[in-house]
């Protein structure tokens, strides 16, 4: 409908230089159709107004259509990005992602609202323009075509360089929005060490960059737009001297004469908007480039809903290693063997960097281990469909990271079709209940960016009601006690040993105190297996690395 409006506008607007020639025309006492001054100024006048009407709806139903699409764009760009592997979001950083989202995008919707319906009007304009000069005057309008190969050749040329710089532009931007974020992501550290002129001096020079490529490519567009104009109205002046002596020699009238030097102003002023509308044009498709290549990424497979197969949780680690695609030539984990029967905890211990953490990441299925096998309930897990595999994982980090919403939202993040009464109680067996009621709010209370307003204690057991409510078969804790105070953490123990009932648990943990009820304990040690057995067994060898862990950490103690 948009289109409609934009064709009929402009080839109704395209009748006035016509109009305003005929009107010259009567002036001068020749007769024709509408045959008084008076007639012609009305018709002038109801051009004009007809005109109005369709460039207003023109506008209203493009944007109809460039607001609700770049919304798509934006909502298909943002789900994809959720689908995508960890291994790509290690090649790639947050503000970069960010960036994409929103400076291309928006790129993207001012060509869709403003660019594009450009395009065509100056494009309506020029070719019914120079069809009506045509049929009025034919040899001026066969002279004034012989500059058109000329601007057509530029066009070529310096659209390639413009594009090329536009994308560089885009990629400068992205880079000083990861510093944004990454800057307001961590400011506390910013302001404990004192940076703040440190990270504004980053960010000024990353924007010195794209203020370079940017005058760069504004020079290109300026000098195409420059070297448009002056061919384009020195051809006009060209056609007016040839017009004279049209009009001289009696071949031509005067209305005539005025109605194409109209039409040529109408076709010049849209050679020149095209150069413009050009250079914004490849500026749309680099930012269009860079959208479609985080639309075309390969995503995770297998996270559309299945009917739910109950999981058992037996786990075994046959042989597995692993390195991590952005680093292949470094093995993390080499040939790893575990078993863990269902219902029983087993505790990860050993230095940072061992391969504790990546062990749990390849049971996630974050990662495609490299070699070996790893099944739960005698299946491989790449068997599984990875969205109710994943669903019957719980984890609560080391780390707790909340969303910025409630603390009942945050908890029901974890099954969020859960009744208020499930995830009320799952906050009473997390030891939660009492300090969230404490709260004016209660369950409402905000809890600030990333759980901000909250101690680490009262992030850990929210994220343990979390984990309480999902309700999984099989459990990890990622050193959930580690960075606690001595209240804080039995409260949050005694809040995991319920949330570990009937479940296999893996625990990985630094503080070897935490983890003397383990069933089985295994010493991860440079990527493999060193030792494996129950904590009397494994203290009881006095040369063993887990007894002399322990010695060490009760000796800091």
């Amino acid at each position: 409908m948009g289109m409609i409006c934009l064709i009929f506008g402009s080839v109704i607007l395209l009748s006035f230089p016509y109009l305003a020639g005929k009107l010259v025309d009567v002036a001068s006492g020749k007769l024709w159709l509408l045959g008084t001054i008076n007639q012609l100024t009305i018709a002038l006048i109801a051009v004009l107004l007809i005109q109005s009407v369709f460039s207003f709806l023109r506008v209203y139903l493009f944007a109809q259509v460039s607001e609700r699409s770049m919304a798509d764009v934006r909502k298909a760009v943002f789900s994809n990005i959720l689908l995508l592997p960890l291994s790509f979001f290690d090649a790639r950083r947050v503000g970069e992602l960010t960036s994409r989202i929103t400076s291309d995008v928006s790129m993207l919707q001012d060509t869709f609202s403003t660019t594009l319906a450009e395009v065509f009007r100056q494009l309506a304009t020029l070719v019914i323009g120079t069809a009506i000069i045509f049929f009025i005057t034919p040899k001026l309008t066969l002279f004034m075509l012989c500059t058109f190969p000329v601007l057509v050749i530029a066009a070529l040329v310096f659209g390639k360089y413009i594009r090329k710089l536009s994308k560089n532009t885009q990629d400068n931007l992205a880079q000083a929005n990861v510093i944004v974020e990454e800057t307001l992501q961590t400011i506390s550290v910013v302001k404990a060490f004192t940076n703040e002129k440190l990270e504004t001096f980053r960010y000024a020079r990353s924007l010195n960059h794209v203020i370079d490529v940017a005058l760069k490519t504004a020079t290109y567009r300026g000098a195409f737009i420059s070297f448009i104009i002056l061919a384009l109205f020195g051809g006009i002046v060209g056609v007016m001297w040839y017009g004279a002596i049209l009009v001289q020699s009696g071949a031509l009238t005067v209305g005539d004469l005025l109605s194409f030097i109209l039409y040529t102003t109408f076709i010049g002023g849209s050679i020149a908007g095209l150069g413009d509308i050009y250079g914004q044009l490849q500026r749309a498709i680099g930012a269009s480039e860079r959208v479609l290549e985080i639309i075309d990424e390969a995503h995770e497979s297998g996270l559309v809903e299945e009917e739910e197969l109950p999981l058992n949780g037996d786990i075994r680690f046959t042989n597995v290693s692993f390195s991590y695609p952005s680093r292949p030539e470094v093995s993390v984990l080499n040939s790893i063997a575990l078993s863990i029967p269902s219902g029983q905890k087993l505790a990860l211990v050993g230095p940072s960097g061992a391969g504790k953490s990546t062990i749990v990441q390849l049971l996630m299925r974050y990662y495609p281990y490299t070699h070996g096998r790893i099944t739960v309930g005698d299946k491989n897990i790449e068997d599984y469909n990875l969205y109710n595999f994943r669903k019957q994982i719980g984890i609560v980090p080391q780390e707790v990271i909340l969303f910025g919403g409630s603390i009942y939202d945050n908890i029901i993040y974890g099954k969020p079709n859960a009744t208020r009464e499930a995830a009320l109680e799952a906050a009473k067996k997390a030891n939660a209940s009492e300090f969230i009621e404490s709260f004016p709010n209660g369950y409402d209370t905000l809890v600030g960016e990333r759980g901000i307003k909250l101690s680490g204690g009262q992030r850990q057991r929210i994220a343990i009601a979390r984990a309480i409510l999902k309700d999984p078969k099989i459990l990890i804790l990622d050193e959930a006690t580690s960075a606690l105070d001595t209240e804080s953490e039995m409260l949050v123990q005694s809040a995991i040993e319920e949330l570990m009932k009937n479940r296999t648990t893996i625990i990985i943990a630094h503080r070897l105190a935490t983890i003397r009820k383990a069933d089985k304990i295994a010493v991860i040690q440079k990527g493999t297996i060193a030792e494996v057995g129950a904590h009397d067994e494994l203290t009881s060898n006095e040369q063993g690395i887990y007894n002399h862990l322990l010695k060490l950490q009760f000796q800091v103690a």
